[in-house]
């Protein structure tokens, strides 16, 4: 058994059992699979427990956010992959298969995003790996796309899609886990952006397909707990991963990055949020959590700040043009 299947879950009863049924179909190859629950109060944990004896379930006592969940499930497994996957997804027969062979074809892979369709409208793109750019937006390629003639074949990505990937364990334990700081949102950007850093690569299969509902949990696209939290989150991933000079070299990118995304706010009426978020983002970089998990910046690996820093450019064009 190489993989295994890790589903954070909270409040997920909408969603559960059809994620849980398609995996039952998924019998290309084997693989564990961990429920971690997130303090479920829905039903949604004994639901799994009483119709799933396949699955191992993780109970924790409150909701400790995606970062929590899903490092306790790394923690638990004991295979060489793990395969993250969202509460709200569907999988496509031979999902797991797919992603075990794409990251094996690369050795420099850390890991691979699977290509996410739109659940109810199955003919568009959810994405296919995410992107990150100098103006300090993350961004999912592809989404709303066409599915057929788009993104069909196998190509480097800044980072994997924390819904659905496939990460080695090993590296994970070699760069560290999820920033737990991070609870939720741009978590999965920080990790890829991380292990670049550390030379390791990211790349996306359009051979794994899932169907992804979207906002499964928080509800819609845009809400005062999403906004807040990855608003604060893109301060703290630029804090992180940048060394000052590299911040320096992108202030002139960023600052009007970060205008623009609180003006789209302010006609959102989630402006203040947005701000709020901003100064906890600030905060938090400030703080003694904050440093501790900043990445030091070593001349061994100046070689891979310049091809990041390559990406962030050549991204921010991709992001009007692509």
């Amino acid at each position: 058994m190489k993989s295994t299947v890790i589903i954070p879950n909270y409040n997920g009863i909408k969603f559960i059992e059809k994620c849980m049924k398609a995996l039952e179909k998924e019998t290309s190859t084997e693989y564990g699979i961990c429920v971690v629950d997130n303090g479920s109060t829905d039903g949604s944990k004994e639901w799994v427990e009483g119709n799933c004896p396949y699955a191992q379930v993780i109970s924790l006592s409150e909701n400790t956010g995606f970062c929590g969940a899903v490092n306790a499930g790394i923690e638990a497994a004991k295979t060489p992959y793990v395969i993250l996957l969202n509460n709200d997804t569907e999988v496509e027969y031979g999902f797991v298969k797919a992603l075990e062979e794409a990251l094996e074809r690369r050795k420099n892979s850390f890991s691979v995003s699977a290509k996410m369709v739109d659940l109810n409208k199955p003919e568009l793109l959810d994405g296919a790996g995410d992107l990150y750019c100098a103006l300090g937006w993350a961004f999912a390629r592809g989404k709303g796309k066409q599915v057929a003639g788009n993104y069909e074949k196998e190509e480097e990505i800044f980072s994997a899609c924390g819904g659905a990937v496939i990460y080695r364990k090993e590296v994970l334990e070699d760069i560290g886990t999820f920033d737990s700081n991070h609870f939720a949102y741009l978590e999965d950007c920080d990790l890829g952006y991380r292990a670049q850093i550390f030379g390791y690569r990211n790349y996306y299969t359009p051979s794994a397909v899932v169907r992804h509902a979207g906002s499964g949990v928080s509800g819609s696209k845009h809400n005062e707990f999403k906004v807040s939290l990855s608003s604060q989150n893109s301060i703290y991933l630029i804090y992180k991963n940048m060394p000052f000079l590299q911040i320096l070299l992108n202030l002139p990118f960023l600052i009007p990055g970060f205008l623009v995304k609180y003006l789209f706010f302010i006609k959102k009426g989630l402006g203040h949020t947005y701000r709020k978020g901003i100064g906890k983002g600030i905060r938090l970089c400030f703080s003694e959590e904050g440093k501790k998990h900043k990445i030091t910046f070593s001349w061994r690996y100046f070689p891979n700040y310049i091809r990041i820093q390559w990406k962030l450019w050549i991204n921010t064009v991709y992001r009007f043009m692509g």
